[in-house]
């Protein structure tokens, strides 16, 4: 005569099946679902359709999860920590709208400039954060960093493979490229990487540097010319003007100090 199930072996097998299945949300949610739909009297289907529901809140949330992950970016440059009291009235009302993702599905690229301590960065990073909660693949790097992961391919004649992998992400975000060495090679393929992306996937870019001193970056003018081109085609640019929040904050630290040091020996 077979042998009944328990409840408890009969729960562990449905467990295991639902993980067979890849539902980790049927998984974390059926039993505490089913009470519940047992208290409130709920038919299959409604109980089905919620199970469901939280499913697909379970795997937005962990893909969200991989892509803060993978992205490199700062977790404490947040929408949450920018002081958006400190930015330019046009900037404030920008970013909200940049948040959003728009310029991303549209391939166009923001681009945020201003002298060191300005906030560039954090705006930035604050936007691809949001651009992660929205489902954007984002990845954050040091512009030197970048230049130095395509020249390691292209000696691995692996520029192409490399380039590939980049192109999987909808923004990548490179940070200061006033910092990028002077040197032919590092700028040829930093040229190529923005050729690849023109009018196909977005860039947001922070730099110390106007458009007038990029010769700094790109050796020769008609390189140098043709990367501005290609970046303001479809662009949206930031100026960050202002005191230095690092200078800011580094006085107030003195002061600070100052203050209770004059405490202590009163």
């Amino acid at each position: 005569m077979k042998r009944k199930t328990s409840p408890r072996e009969g729960s562990k097998g449905l467990d295991l099946l639902l993980r067979s299945l890849k539902l980790p949300g049927f998984v974390r949610y059926h039993g505490e679902v089913a009470e519940r739909a047992e208290k409130d009297g709920w038919g299959f289907e409604a109980y089905l359709h919620h199970l469901a529901e939280l499913e697909v809140d379970e795997r937005k949330r962990r893909r969200i999860d991989r892509l803060r992950k993978s992205s490199g970016l700062p977790p404490d440059k947040t929408l949450e920590t920018l002081e958006t009291a400190r930015l330019p009235a046009a900037i404030r009302r920008q970013v909200p709208t940049l948040s959003e993702g728009t310029f991303a599905k549209n391939a166009e690229n923001v681009l945020a400039f201003g002298l060191p301590g300005r906030g560039k960065t954090h705006v930035l990073c604050a936007i691809g954060h949001e651009l992660i909660q929205r489902g954007f693949k984002v990845l954050f790097l040091a512009a030197f960093a970048l230049v130095q992961r395509l020249l390691a391919a292209k000696k691995a004649l692996a520029l192409e493979k490399e380039l590939q992998r980049l192109d999987a992400y909808d923004v990548v975000l490179l940070d200061d490229i006033g910092y990028i060495q002077q040197d032919r090679e590092e700028m040829e393929v930093f040229f190529t990487f923005l050729a690849e992306r023109y009018e196909r996937k977005s860039v947001m870019i922070s730099s110390n540097l106007v458009f007038s001193q990029w010769d700094r970056i790109f050796k020769d003018p008609m390189t140098t010319a043709a990367a501005i081109d290609r970046l303001v085609h479809h662009a949206i640019i930031l100026e960050l003007t202002g005191p230095s929040y690092r200078s800011e904050a580094a006085k107030n630290r003195n002061q600070a100090s100052i203050g209770t040091e004059a405490l202590t020996h009163a």
